[in-house]
Order: C-alpha cells, then structure tokens, then sequence
C-alpha cells in the first residue's frame, strides 16, 4: 500500500507519499480501507520529532479515519467486511489501509458521507471523555472553550448546546467568531482584544493553551468549577494560585487519549456511540470541515493547519 512518512523530523516537506508494508489484523483488530484521515496539532508535533507514537503502535500518522472494513481479525464479532465505519488511532491513518482494535471502531454515523466522517473519531472522543466524563458538565452551566474555531472546539460548541448548556468560545477573528455563533455559541470572546477571565464565570472550561491561560483560567472559574487542560500551545509550566483554587473549591484535569489502553478508549467509544452519534444522525451535531486535501499533498495540508486560519477540520482524502 502507499502512506504518508515522515522522512524525518522537520517541517510539511518531510511528509512523503511512499510504498511500505501492507498492515495485517491481529486478533481483536479490523483492518480498514481508508477512506479519509483527518488532521490533529499532535501530528505536526509527531512531525517535528516532539510527539513519538506509543510503544507498539504504527510510525505513520493520522490519529483518526473513516472506511470501509476489508478484513476482521480473530475474536472480532462487532464488525464485517463491507461495513462503513470511522476509528481513533493510535496512528496510522495517512494510509490507504490501516488496523485498529475493534474497541475503536465505530460505525460511521447516518447522515454524514463518509469522507466527512473522517472528522469525527478525535473530536468527538475528546470532547466526551473531557467536557462530559471528566468535567461532568450538567444542563443549565456555563463551558468555556478555548480555540472555538478549532476542530475539537467547533464540536464542543455543539455539542454541549445538544446538552443544554451556555456556551462561551475565545477565537482569534471576527470570521471565527461569527461562525461559532452560528454553530449556536452564546458569546464569542476576541482574545486579541478583551480578556476572558474579566467575562466570564465557568462550571467547565476545556482548555488547549496550558500555562500561558493557567491565572486567568482559575479567574474564570466559577465556584466548583472544573478546569479540564487538554493542551499545552502555551507552555507546560505555570504558577498555581492553590488559595484561589481552593476558595473557589475548584479543580484542574489535565488529560490526554493517545497514550490511553485499549481499554480505556473503548470505554470513551462506546460512551461516544451511545450519547453523542444519535445527535450526529439527528443533525444536531455535525463535523466542521474546512478542506478536503488529497492524501498525497499531506504536506499542504499541514500548511493549512499550522497557519491557523482554518475553521473546523482538514481532511485528507484518498
């Protein structure tokens, strides 16, 4: 088969569309004919030489796709040849074929084609597993998203909405913070311009910046709230005000998804299929996306991404 590799650390031209090894299913696993991958920071991180994959898994990247099942493994009852579905990975998905755990497979939702489901597996896991299970946001309370224009932000407008929650983004554009709104954000904050922590309280906030976002973070806290940091684009290290986190009796999560057990994200999946695809095949969420690029031009998608003007998903497609 052909795949995205990187050569070596660098930048996009390093991205190269090669022949290697066609992947086999191992027991428990659905080997997929990819249709589409969609893009995530990690990869360019995985890219520059910053973000190995985890022990045991494929070198390649692409942290989510969507195709068709081609081959099952032993053990694996859940899924057959022929079936449209859309997976998380470990890595592997800038490929024609990929293998997954069938933990981490989901059926590609009604509605949506299945090039474009290629945009859901990431965002939809991260924004479950952090905004619901670990920040355990309830109807009637406040999330605050940072990066609202994003991918994973763009899903947590609506998703959260879904749930009846107010919504509150930061953007870095006028454009971005319109199209938040019209995805159904309550307010949208231009961090070029006003600071966020004078403007609002929040039960949840999903955080990708880290410790340049940490003070103002624990200000915008409500009582009770739940700081949940997913990234780290401004720093890892920050100064912790524990007398404000303690009278706000509030906390901080910082978690991520890739390094997690099979186990773990299957848990996350299945929670996904149960509570957030029925939305999906409804209409009332769907995926963002900002381009389709052929899976050889990976490097140009790259661009896109690291520029930052985009709204929503990059994809690429076979």
């Amino acid at each position: 088969m052909h795949a995205i590799v990187i050569s070596r650390p660098g930048g996009p031209e390093v991205l190269e569309w090669q022949e290697v090894p066609d992947p086999r299913p191992a027991r428990g696993e659905v080997l997929i004919e990819v249709a589409a991958a969609g893009l995530n920071r990690a990869d360019l991180l995985q890219r520059q030489g910053y973000y190995p994959p985890p022990p045991g898994a494929s070198e390649l990247p692409g942290l989510e796709c969507s195709g068709v099942v081609a081959e099952v493994g032993e053990d694996v009852e859940a899924f057959k040849p022929g079936d449209e579905v859309c997976a998380l990975l470990a890595g592997g998905g800038y490929a024609e074929k990929v293998a997954v755990p069938w933990e981490q497979v989901l059926p590609a939702p009604a509605g949506v084609s299945l090039v474009e489901a290629a945009a859901l597996p990431e965002v939809a896991c991260t924004v479950w597993s952090n905004v619901f299970m670990v920040g355990r946001l309830r109807r009637g309370e406040t999330l605050l998203v940072h990066g609202g224009a994003s991918g994973i932000g763009t899903f947590a407008v609506q998703l959260a909405k879904a749930f009846g929650s107010r919504v509150v983004v930061t953007v870095g554009s006028a454009a971005k913070a319109a199209r938040c709104l019209e995805l159904g954000a309550d307010e949208a904050i231009d961090y070029r311009e006003e600071d966020f922590a004078d403007k609002v309280q929040a039960d949840v906030i999903l955080d990708i910046i880290g410790a340049k976002y940490l003070g103002r973070n624990i200000s915008a806290l409500a009582p009770g709230g739940r700081l949940v940091v997913i990234g780290l684009q401004g720093g890892a290290k920050g100064e912790l005000d524990l007398g404000m986190l303690l009278g706000k009796r509030a906390s901080i999560h910082a978690t991520g998804l890739r390094t997690r057990t099979v186990a773990e994200k299957g848990v996350i999946v299945r929670g996904v299929g149960e509570n957030v695809w029925p939305l999906v095949s409804a209409g009332s969420v769907r995926p963002v996306v900002h381009e389709i690029v052929p899976m050889a031009d990976a490097a140009g998608a790259h661009r896109m991404l690291e520029s930052g003007e985009h709204i929503g998903k990059v994809l690429l497609a076979r």
